[in-house]
């Protein structure tokens, strides 16, 4: 091709590109094509598109050095998904909330000698309780609970990327675990109850039912609010004050991840609060009945907001292709010496094995059909996942809310309130730093150019679990030095007294070492929780985000899955080979052993990704107009602006193009098309 087709092609490209990306903007858009650069704003339909489009650029090295980044304002769409994760977030926290008594306790014995036929406790100062399974089957089938709902997502997830997409995984996720609240309720009605074997059974298919629907649910949410934004690329705009500033999606999806996180909270506050004295005064069908009819409401929001969420197709199944593609580039670089290994899989060549373009056309595979660039897009979903390696430590001090420390609650002294309404501080703080740092720090932090990269915040984040696990272990060394029944504060053994004999009780039994409590104040246990809220900010939340400016779209939810729900199972699987430690007198060793795993694991993820931050620019902008993936700098406009009518437009008439690129040269109008006129496969 001679240089005049070149140039002829380039011109052309950019002004079909650039009318059919402002239709499209049209379309999807709606009251957020504000976000769009001023040039635009003038077209009409049909009006011949000129020069000044070009006014609406990707950025130069040199501007993403010099100006300013924003995020996109947030959407209705993105802030409808929010509401329905807030809704699950209730109806899930809520109804789990109250598991281990409805399975561990018997219905309670009343002041009145009746027993409690809904289960609740109310003034007789015992355990609210139904299937009286005991604390073996309650700690059993909770832990069932927590690995059903964390692992059936990785399927959900294939399922979404492969066949129904994201929308309607979420929508059948809903009526999923719509039918599993629903049949909650029904395992406590009284009626039931008092058929034992028939309140197990529905009881245990409730889990099973929930437990999928949720999997189902949590597998595409977070990925499908991500991609609500409607610029997708780093784009250079002027605002109104005539101030240059670039439109980053990656500070985009920041943003948008740190408002769901905080209705993730804003729900599971809500929904544990209330269904804690749901539980204690009324009983166990209110509290399962109120976060079944929370969760009808993404049902009228999914419907309502249908036609303006972005929905992008199912990509078909990739794992086969790239688990061949990863089995390539592991045969072309292993090697039985640990040194040499490590050497050739840190090597910058390391992915050319898989590369058609380093491949002889003659040697290729059948199944290589796909492009240089869709291996770039492998390499950030392989490294998305692997910075889920070492999370698993991290959950292992987050998990302690929500055990070990609600023991550590119950020995000191609670001043009448219930056990459990400490727990609540984790989401309580974590609401108040969402803000704190969404509107404070961060917008500093970026003002004044301080590095703090997403791998050096999730580090902070281990590192601050750590701490959180050495307040709670020497908190927990006070509460032993603190207590009549020192070591033993909690356990049902009698209450011993300097010269060994039993302290007797004002009934004139034997007092019991559960009966007493250290003279602490249970607020003195604030600490790590505020300090695991503040790990959260740094570690959950910005590891979700790193997963999603990372991971390829055909992997999104995958990554998503591996990232936000495979870790904690794992986690909960290493917690059970702790649990010889999660007792008396032996708490100090498990918070300080938990301590020591986040301080290490944070150290180790610090080291084995720090490369990331130097890589994360490049990272970012795969996939992105003007960037070459493959040779790491910035494309030509002759490139820009045939990979702009390539993407959006790959059957469109060559002719159609050269029109008009002759007409942007020249000034010489020829016949175009007009927007809504089909070329090729596609609209203009």
């Amino acid at each position: 091709m001679v240089q005049s087709d070149v140039a002829d092609y380039s011109i052309g490209a950019a002004a079909l590109a650039g009318q059919v990306e402002y239709n499209e903007h049209l379309q999807q858009a709606g009251e957020a094509v504000e976000v769009l650069p001023a040039p635009l704003a003038h077209f009409d339909d049909g009006v011949k598109i000129d020069e000044s489009v070009e006014e609406w650029h990707f950025p130069s090295e040199e501007e993403r050095r010099t100006l300013r980044r924003v995020p996109e304002k947030m959407n209705w769409a993105t802030f409808s998904i929010a509401i329905c994760e807030f809704a699950e977030r209730f109806s899930f926290y809520g109804a789990t909330q109250v598991y281990t008594n409805f399975i561990n306790h018997r219905r309670p014995v009343l002041n009145d000698g009746s027993i409690s036929r809904t289960g609740a406790a109310k003034d007789s100062g015992q355990n609210s309780g139904a299937l009286g399974m005991g604390s073996e089957a309650s700690n059993g089938l909770v832990t069932f609970n927590q690995f059903w709902c964390y692992v059936t997502p990785l399927f959900a997830a294939w399922l979404a990327d492969t066949h129904w997409g994201r929308y309607k995984t979420i929508v059948w996720g809903v009526v999923v675990a719509e039918i599993g609240h629903i049949l909650l309720v029904i395992s406590a009605i009284p009626g039931v109850l008092d058929n034992e074997q028939g309140a197990k059974a529905c009881f245990i298919i409730a889990l099973i039912v929930m437990g999928t629907g949720t999997g189902v649910f949590k597998s595409s949410c977070p990925v499908f609010v991500s991609e609500q934004k409607k610029v997708v690329q780093q784009t250079v705009v002027t605002l109104k004050n005539g101030e240059q500033v670039i439109i980053d999606p990656a500070l985009t999806t920041a943003r948008v991840f740190v408002w769901y996180y905080l209705m993730i909270n804003l729900g599971s506050l809500a929904g544990q609060l209330g269904m804690i004295y749901a539980e204690r005064d009324i009983g166990f069908w209110l509290a399962y009945l109120l976060p079944t009819l929370v969760f009808l409401l993404p049902i009228p929001v999914l419907m309502f907001f249908n036609k303006t969420y972005v929905k992008l197709p199912p990509t078909g199944s990739i794992l086969g292709t790239a688990s061949k593609a990863i089995g390539r580039v592991l045969r072309a670089h292993w090697s039985w010496n640990p040194v040499r290994c490590i050497r050739n899989f840190k090597s910058q060549g390391v992915w050319d094995a898989a590369r058609p373009s380093c491949v002889p056309e003659a040697e290729r595979p059948v199944w290589m059909t796909y492009s240089d660039r869709w291996v770039d897009e492998l390499r950030r979903g392989v490294k998305a996942c692997g910075i889920s390696i070492f999370l698993p430590l991290y959950w292992l001090c987050y998990n302690q809310i929500t055990s070990n420390l609600i023991t550590q609650a119950g020995q000191m002294d609670l001043g009448g309130q219930p056990t459990e309404l400490v727990s609540q501080l984790d989401p309580i703080f974590v609401i108040v730093l969402v803000l704190l740092f969404n509107l404070v720090i961060y917008p500093l932090v970026d003002k004044y150019r301080i590095p703090f990269s997403p791998i050096k915040r999730i580090t902070a984040g281990f590192i601050v679990a750590s701490t959180s696990m050495i307040w709670a272990a020497v908190l927990q060394d006070y509460i032993y030095k603190t207590n009549p029944c020192g070591k033993h504060v909690g356990d049902s053994v009698p209450h011993l007294n300097a010269q060994g004999q039993p302290v007797m009780g004002a009934n004139g039994q034997p007092e019991l070492c559960d009966q007493v409590s250290s003279s602490l104040s249970v607020w003195i246990q604030s600490g790590p929780y505020v300090l695991i809220a503040f790990s959260e900010i740094f570690t959950s939340v910005v590891a979700m985000e790193v997963a999603m400016l990372m991971a390829p779209k055909n992997m999104r939810s995958m990554v998503m899955a591996v990232i936000s729900t495979l870790t904690v199972a794992i986690a909960s699987a290493i917690g059970e080979a702790f649990n010889p430690l999660s007792k008396n007198p032996l708490f100090t060793w498990s918070y300080t052993t938990f301590a020591c795993l986040s301080f290490v694991g944070g150290i180790a993820f610090w080291f084995t990704f720090r490369y990331i931050d130097r890589e994360q620019e490049q990272l970012n902008l795969i996939g992105q107009e003007g960037f070459d993936a493959e040779q790491g700098y910035e494309k030509t406009e002759e490139e820009k602006a045939l990979d702009r009518a390539e993407k959006l437009n790959p059957n469109a008439n060559k002719n159609i193009i050269r029109g008009l690129g002759e007409s942007s040269r020249t000034g010489v109008e020829t016949e175009k098309p007009e927007a809504g006129t089909a070329i090729g496969n596609d609209v203009a």
